[in-house]
């Protein structure tokens, strides 16, 4: 995520965009919740969300969406009784059940180089996409269009990143989506990120090394500014009384010369 944006959007954080089956299960007043199971053949292909025509197209012989991997998170607390009065909205804040998201993507093109691995410093060119379109981050704006280094696998971006890379080669395309609950969580990151956004990053693995070497590391830092200096502050005035009887030493009467009025040579 340089991490930053790394840019803001990919900055260490909860998580990014539900995918294949996200689904929740609402406990009522004296019920029991029932799990979701998340059906889904290894290898196959996964639901996602309906995008934007905002967002570019991928190209007709492009593979489906696979899952990366699937994850269910079950609350740690359990509702016992809910009071009329409340209103759907509080209901799903304390009664939900398990959920399932899962991190998709889909391989544009195969990289022939080598294997992206944890711990290396990965550098990336993106493009991050709101599912309806809005464009929020790219390494295209950066200055020069520099692209982005960042250490993979090691928490410092969000997790849907993190983890995202795998199996990805040095020269390969990927299409992620990430649940948002792998990148901002449910707050997201306003004004940019709404609550609980589901994002999609288009990715190409540009480099891979054992240090950062992106042009922030490697421009040399930039020299101090001079301060001005002030000039000195006289010392404060004398506030020493004389002794008693002392005569103090008369005021200087003596005239000092004219100014000269001798025009300088030409």
């Amino acid at each position: 995520m340089k991490t930053a944006i790394l840019p803001l959007s990919l900055l260490a954080a909860a998580s990014i965009m539900p995918l294949a089956a996200q689904t929740t299960t609402h406990v009522t007043p004296h019920t029991t919740a029932t799990p979701v199971h998340h059906t889904m053949i290894p290898g196959g292909c996964v639901t996602v969300p309906t995008l934007s025509p905002k967002i570019p197209a991928l190209v007709a012989s492009a593979p489906c969406a696979k899952a990366l991997y699937t994850l269910t998170r079950t609350p740690d607390i359990k509702v016992n009784y809910v009071s009329p009065l409340l209103s759907p909205e509080v209901r799903d804040e304390l009664g939900s059940g398990p959920t399932t998201f899962t991190l998709a993507y889909i391989d544009v093109t195969p990289g022939t180089g080598e294997l992206v691995k944890p711990s290396k410093y990965v550098t990336v060119k993106y493009t991050g996409y709101l599912t309806d379109g809005t464009k929020f981050d790219s390494s295209e704006d950066h200055p020069n269009k520099e692209p982005l280094t960042f250490q993979y696998g090691m928490h410092k971006v969000i997790q849907g990143w993190d983890t995202g890379f795998e199996g990805m080669h040095i020269g390969g395309k990927r299409r992620i989506f990430i649940p948002y609950q792998l990148a901002y969580g449910e707050t997201g990151r306003p004004p940019v990120i709404p609550a609980k956004s589901e994002l999609v990053f288009d990715v190409e693995v540009v480099n891979q090394s054992d240090t950062d070497t992106s042009v922030a590391k490697r421009m040399p830092p930039p020299r101090p500014v001079p301060q001005q200096t002030k000039p000195a502050t006289p010392p404060p005035a004398s506030t020493t009384t004389p002794p008693a009887g002392t005569t103090p030493p008369p005021a200087s009467t003596t005239t000092p010369p004219p100014a000269s009025t001798t025009a300088p040579k030409q």
